[in-house]
């Protein structure tokens, strides 16, 4: 039978093998797929034709736009990866004037055809698709960095550096050392990231976010953009509309800058998987700012607006001009809600707490290892990653109610939506739960563990500390190879394991790194406390 696509990026994809079909699980078609594929094998082909070339912003921008487009998630829009293409095809020619027109073609600069890695043999297809897996998840995090003003040029220059492998014929042995290399860049990446958004909104601190809904009119934002954010709040300051916050977007109460304005008032939603049961009836607009969109249903798909890389056919795309108004007009529109409304989160909480970022939690680093010291504070769990709907993922939120009352958690991520809104008290003055950001802040916990390690005169792998990971989309693959580059083991991932990673390369990781697949929370949580 003849598969009309083949995707296996996502963790949700058919079968935990790979979407065949007409349409994939995430509900892009299969002429999104092929388009996806294409935009790829452009880009190797860029990759290819910038060896030894000087490479300019406008070149950057299309690498950084053109992987950050294939994210899961993200563009369900036949025009806007055409566009895409275009855009990388006409840096290509930048770089290689006359190359597609000449008369004894080398092949040297070709494009890709993804076909020759999806049929490529199992371990050299697998440990390729960590490599550009993780590109696409660096790729966003550089991507926000560079929407504040922010770029390095090292990190820049290893997206063709990696592309380029994916594109040729090596072994195991010359892929590996790629595919790790890939993990060292993110944490660069990450930290410049990190950088980009303290310098231009403050460092983050603790912030309890209500979930209700005030009366009158409002705005519900997703996404993970923090600019877009500020613009929105700065475009509709003094209008009489109140933003609330979705997703991934929730951390941002805990920034200065973005507090500072009144009408950024809460948060609305649970996990982003559930976006379209909330919000068939909310009579307000949506604005997606990056990925977690979903194919709207047709009760509300006239109230979905999108921003920069995110599409979806027929939603009202904003601009690079970045004018709010048909967001504000549609809000105005519709008024809101003629009293304020009470929700909750998964497990029954009326607020969330976000804002436990590195500097917040190192300010009162004595304190923590003081705890462990004592023996008050037992074990730290970093329960964190990518939430999705597979029935499994209820594993973390057991995970964490049957954690001891003598251990913390700390998470980020959209996984946290599992768990965050329950109180679980404290421990050594501190929450239990404490939320360090954004998928785009991982690089806080990381920075927070090497900090604990250097306190207490020892390898991060001697803490007490064990990472309980969750993965959906590409970021999440992009953050584990940072990990591995640390030399962190003894991490449990879940809730299966990637349907790219083949026996041979999982065979690899659980020997070099400890990776355990996740089983239960009761047996994983007496074997984490035991050691």
């Amino acid at each position: 039978m003849k598969k009309e696509m083949f995707c296996f990026q996502c963790e949700q994809t058919a079968g935990c093998t790979g979407c065949t079909g007409q349409i994939g699980v995430c509900g892009k078609e299969s002429s999104i797929a092929e388009l996806q594929d294409e935009l790829t094998g452009a880009l190797i082909g860029l990759a290819r034709a910038s060896d030894g070339k000087t490479l300019t912003k406008s070149t950057h921008r299309a690498m950084l736009e053109g992987l950050f487009t294939t994210i899961t998630n993200v563009s369900f829009s036949e025009e806007a990866i055409r566009e895409q293409i275009a855009a990388v095809k006409r840096e290509k020619e930048v770089l290689i004037p006359g190359c597609s027109a000449c008369a004894q073609p080398c092949g040297r600069n070709n494009d890709y055809d993804m076909k020759h890695l999806w049929n490529a043999e199992e371990d050299i297809r697998s440990v390729k698709s960590l490599i550009l897996f993780g590109l696409r998840g660096m790729a966003a995090y550089a991507y926000h960095a560079l929407m504040l003003g922010y770029t390095d040029e090292e990190v820049n220059a290893f997206f063709y550096e990696g592309l380029f492998a994916v594109g040729e014929s090596w072994d195991m042995e010359r892929l590996l050392p790629i595919a790790l290399k890939v993990g060292e860049t993110n944490l660069k990446c990450m930290a410049l990231l990190d950088k980009a958004n303290s310098e231009t909104f403050g460092d983050p601190t603790p912030t309890t976010v209500p979930l209700k809904i005030e009366k009158g009119p409002f705005i519900v934002i997703s996404g993970h953009d923090l600019k877009d954010l500020q613009l929105l709040l700065e475009q509709t300051e003094g209008m009489g509309i109140n933003i609330y916050t979705n997703g991934e977007m929730l951390p941002a109460h805990a920034y200065p800058k973005l507090k500072s304005y009144s009408h950024l008032k809460g948060d609305f939603g649970t996990a982003w998987h559930n976006q379209q049961n909330e919000f068939a009836d909310i009579p307000a607009p949506i604005l997606f700012t990056t990925n977690c969109l979903m194919p709207p249903k047709a009760d509300y798909a006239d109230r979905v607006f999108t921003t920069g890389i995110v599409a979806y056919p027929g939603a009202v795309h904003i601009g690079k001009d970045k004018d709010f108004s048909p967001v504000i007009n549609k809000a105005l529109a519709l008024g809101g809600y003629s009293e304020a409304k009470e929700f909750t989160g998964i497990n029954g909480g009326k607020t969330v707490t976000t804002g436990f970022a590195h500097n917040a939690v190192l300010s009162v680093a004595d304190a923590i290892v003081d705890a462990v010291k004592t023996g008050e504070l037992k074990h730290i769990f970093l329960v964190g990653g990518c939430d999705g709907a597979r029935s499994g993922r209820s594993y973390y939120t057991e995970f964490v109610k049957q954690t001891p009352a003598d251990t913390a958690v700390l998470t980020l991520a959209c996984g946290k939506f599992r768990f965050n809104d329950m109180d679980l008290g404290t421990v050594g003055g501190l929450p239990r739960i404490m939320d360090m950001g954004q998928c785009n802040d991982a690089y806080s916990a990381i920075k927070l563990a090497f900090a604990l390690s250097e306190a207490f005169g020892c390898g991060v792998n001697d803490l007490p500390l064990t990472p309980v990971l969750s993965w959906y989309e590409q970021k999440a693959v992009s953050i584990l190879l940072t990990i591995l580059h640390l030399g962190m083991k003894n991490i449990y991932l879940g809730p299966t394991i990637p349907a790219f990673i083949s026996p041979g390369v999982l065979e690899f990781l659980i020997n070099s790194y400890d990776i355990h697949p996740i089983s239960t929370p009761e047996a994983d949580l007496a074997q984490i406390l035991k050691q």
